[in-house]
């Protein structure tokens, strides 16, 4: 069987890609991690992926005069990976319409609220805020307008009494953890 070969697109500590490092690690599991990309030198994502021993890179996007320069060494090493499909995993960037249409079916995201509701940053407050009963995250292919692409599955996470955004943030990432490589072997499986 071929696996999907998979590039992780990272910013930070990289617990979704430690997902995905430990499901791959399993020779049934269908995909293959071939590539991890940090927008961010020296990240803790970027240890789990020397751990690991998956070749990883870093393309500081601090080093372009412009979003489509660094889209563009950006594609270059996603091309060189051989990369199936584009895993963001806590990548803080906002893509460009064409690079998105370029990966068109062939990149996704989580994010953690169950879309359609709660799209972009600071999720778990304003969820909070709006007196929700239930949370969760969701893995979806990545669209040109942010957080609404075809949705791939979710998970729901209760809201609790006295949560607080870190709290509620602990058990929706938990729950991300579990759909994350979930998602990839419908993918590959598809």
């Amino acid at each position: 069987m071929a696996r999907l070969k998979l590039a992780v697109l990272i910013s930070g500590r990289g617990s979704n890609l430690q997902s995905l490092i430990d499901a791959c690690a399993d020779p049934e599991f269908p995909a293959e991690i071939v590539s991890v990309i940090s927008n961010v030198p020296d990240v803790q994502g970027l240890e789990r992926a020397a751990m690991a021993d998956i070749s990883a890179a870093v393309i500081d996007h601090r080093n372009f005069d412009s979003r489509e320069a660094f889209e563009a060494t950006l594609n270059a090493a996603l091309d060189d990976s051989g990369a199936d499909l584009v895993c963001l995993a806590g990548f803080m960037r906002l893509l460009t319409a064409e690079f998105v249409n370029r990966w068109r079916d062939r990149l996704i995201n989580i994010h953690p609220s169950l879309l359609p509701d709660y799209k972009g940053l600071h999720v778990h407050e304003r969820v909070i805020a709006a007196g929700e009963a239930f949370s969760g995250c969701t893995v979806h292919y990545v669209r040109p307008d942010m957080d609404s692409g075809p949705i791939i599955t979710q998970a729901k996470v209760p809201v609790e009494p006295g949560d607080t955004a870190d709290t509620l943030a602990a058990r929706v990432l938990a729950q991300e953890h579990i759909i994350y490589p979930e998602a990839v072997r419908q993918i590959a499986e598809a």
